[in-house]
């Protein structure tokens, strides 16, 4: 009986041997990001149709916001960040062998109202959104809103001014261009993340805020315009550097990243807010992912070189139908260039 058991044993040990054996030469990688929410929906598709082409190959991600994304990947519990905007010079100093940015794909973020009795699509100067959210404007019918606007009545009532409680790419693009837009605002205020807001309400993502305005009568606030076409939200044209009142949609996001993309330094951190052409929408931006400059393990480090390859190629492809704008050709170029120049 006992021999029985002692073969027994030999022979449970042997298949468990085998079957790690196996599960180690199957060749299968694990990758985990974390970071920005705005690009979750093309990221899903992609990691889901790349696993499909490569079955060993399972790339995880959690939609936590660019802040914690940056924070992740500086602290090296995650394999790859993703923020909708750049990650600044003081924070870059903090990670010994530096992080790389690859912009992914293009997006906008667009001014969303509640004002009852009014349903047409308005039109705002730059000096209307910073002077509405420095609290300079707090009228609907002031003359600042009403002369880019010509036969809309526009109230009397307060404006109830939403943002963005949490960290996000979001606020970071939204005070980006307001600090393109207004020397006050760049000076008071600045462009992060998270600001102190001179004034209005907190929303938590894209969902806090467009609930906020929706419930609040005579209220204004700002959503990515993917939330926004997704939701059938309504959403106003903005000024752009020509003066013409722009529509957010992907032809005049497309647009700002063209006329900024002949100026793309090798860093890939660049804002196009605010930038250079009459079709051009103001309120755009490239979003990242966030790559650690020296990854030890070279299989991890050949699988996220791959996967960048394929995704600046044909994962381009699956933009348009989510909504999203595709890179410039000339930026392509770029990344694959910098991709076995920069990943060690």
């Amino acid at each position: 009986m006992n021999r029985k058991i002692v073969v027994f044993s030999l022979v449970a040990v042997a298949l468990a041997f085998a079957a790690s054996a196996q599960a180690q030469g199957s060749g299968q990688v694990q990758l985990t990001g974390a970071g920005a929410t705005f690009p979750y929906p093309i990221y899903s598709k992609w990691f889901d149709v790349y696993n499909k082409q490569k079955p060993n190959i399972q790339i995880n991600y959690q939609s936590v916001g660019s802040g914690a994304g940056i924070r992740q990947v500086l602290s090296g519990t995650v394999d790859f960040g993703a923020s909708d905007g750049p990650m600044t010079d003081e924070q870059l100093a903090q990670s010994k062998d530096g992080v790389l940015h690859f912009p992914t794909v293009l997006g906008s973020v667009v001014p969303t109202y509640n004002i009852p009795g009014v349903d047409k699509e308005l039109n705002f100067t730059q000096a209307a959104l910073a002077g509405i959210y420095l609290g300079n404007i707090t009228k609907w019918n002031d003359p600042e809103i009403t002369k880019s606007n010509p036969g809309v009545n526009l109230p009397a009532d307060e404006i109830v001014v939403v943002h963005r409680s949490d960290g996000s790419g979001t606020s970071y693009i939204w005070t980006d261009f307001l600090s393109e837009a207004s020397a006050e605002w760049k000076t008071k205020v600045g462009r992060n993340t998270s600001v102190n807001w001179p004034n209005g309400l907190g929303g938590k993502g894209n969902e806090g805020v467009s609930a906020l305005v929706k419930q609040t009568p005579f209220s204004i606030g700002y959503v990515e315009l993917i939330y926004a076409l997704q939701t059938k939200l309504a959403y106003g044209r903005v000024q752009n550097s020509s003066g013409a009142f722009i529509k957010a949609d992907l032809a005049s996001t497309t647009a700002a990243a063209a006329a900024a993309s002949k100026h793309m330094p090798e860093d890939f951190r660049i804002s196009i807010t605010n930038a250079a052409g009459k079709t051009a929408y103001p309120i755009s931006s490239f979003t990242w992912l966030l790559i650690p400059g020296s990854i030890p393990d070279a299989t991890k480090k050949s699988t996220l070189k791959d996967f960048l390859k394929w995704m600046l190629t044909d994962g381009q492809k699956y933009t348009q139908d989510l909504g999203y704008a595709p890179l410039p050709k000339e930026v392509v170029e770029m990344e694959l260039k910098a991709i076995d120049k920069k990943i060690k």
